[in-house]
């Protein structure tokens, strides 16, 4: 399998054909409808159509990425450090949320090992990819090298050559990684200029006291390693995670290999932030599936641009909402492949 660099990968990204989309657009005003009555469903379709050059998935993945992360030790979460590893098997026997709502859709599950701190065996559906053992405590110091970094931004972008190579259509993001959410909400405030405490929240549903830490772990790593809004991966480097790194190289590799990108909630979100201000064009290639619970969310998605396709109170993760919402994107193609135009029906058309 080929691989590129990040520097080249940057360099090559392009904006999506405006042509298509217009020409997309056109097609559905002649179909046996009022014009725009299918809402968002025709903004899915045009996009992806003009995304990809397709009107159909061949093949959809749902690719969760998994690490741990070294400010765990502060107590910033509900659930201990070896839940990553537990819920990584779970991934993999087919038993978690992401697995049931990817097969109600028929979507796959790649897992992928950024930096999860146990030894895994080799098994189906498991990529190896780890860095290290998890990051640093980013309230003593960096959470990774830049080297580091650019490493998991660039193993990111092998995963979307090798999607590529593999036929598939439509991919998903996903997370598993105790701590993640207070890893991106680090990244949210450096990125979007606001306060901790405005994109901080529960995460897995910790308590005030827990809460207050939180904030003040944030606050702290935030003071001691200055991040730099300016360079995303000085960002990543200083307060993110290895999964984050890779949600962020794969939706960059898509990006340039044009391929459609589901998007889940907080922490691939914070992925995409990094990804998006790493190059301008990269949102044109993402579609949002939903508003997270998570304070944070919904300013990282207007940084970026996006708007989510549903609301319902989730705040999982692992691509549970990227697979749900890759099946509202298929019944948008669908409407957009099998919907008559009026004089194929022989209906007439609304007067002027």
């Amino acid at each position: 399998m080929r691989k590129i660099s990040l520097r080249d990968t940057l360099e090559q990204i392009t904006p999506i054909d405006q042509a298509t989309l217009v020409a997309a657009q056109s097609r559905m005003n002649r179909q046996t409808k009022p014009q725009g009555s299918l809402g968002r469903l025709e903004e899915f379709a045009k996009r992806f159509v003009a995304i990809s050059g397709q009107d159909q998935v061949q093949k959809k993945v749902v690719v969760t990425f998994a690490a741990d992360h070294g400010v765990a030790e502060e107590g910033v979460s509900a659930f201990p450090r070896e839940v990553t590893a537990q819920m990584v098997y779970n991934f993999l026997n087919g038993g978690a949320a992401i697995n049931a709502l990817a097969r109600h859709v028929g979507a796959e599950v790649m897992v992928v090992d950024m930096g999860v701190d146990h030894d895994f065996a080799t098994a189906g559906g498991l990529l190896h990819k780890k860095i290290a053992r998890g990051t640093g405590n980013f309230r003593k110091g960096a959470a990774m090298s830049r080297q580091q970094a650019v490493q998991a931004l660039e193993t990111g972008i092998e995963i979307a050559l090798s999607c590529k190579e593999a036929g598939v259509g439509l991919i998903g993001t996903g997370d598993m990684g105790i701590a993640n959410t207070t890893a991106s909400a680090a990244i949210a405030s450096v990125l979007t200029g606001l306060d901790v405490a405005q994109v901080t929240h529960r995460g897995t549903g910790i308590d005030d006291a827990t809460l207050k830490r939180k904030l003040w772990v944030i606050e702290a790593g935030l003071m001691f390693n200055q991040p730099d809004p300016e360079d995303p991966v000085d960002v990543l480097a200083k307060v993110g995670g290895f999964e984050i790194g890779g949600i962020a190289g794969l939706i960059l590799g898509c990006a340039l290999l044009k391929i459609p990108v589901v998007i889940d909630g907080f922490i691939s979100t914070a992925g995409a932030l990094i990804a998006a201000e790493l190059h301008r064009h990269v949102k044109d290639y993402l579609f949002a599936a939903h508003q997270s619970v998570e304070i944070g969310h919904s300013h990282m998605l207007k940084k970026i641009g996006l708007q989510p396709i549903f609301d319902l109170g989730m705040r999982l993760g692992e691509g549970t909402g990227a697979a749900l919402a890759m099946g509202v994107i298929e019944a948008s193609l669908q409407a957009y492949r099998e919907i008559a135009s009026f004089e194929d029906a022989g209906v007439s058309e609304q007067e002027s």
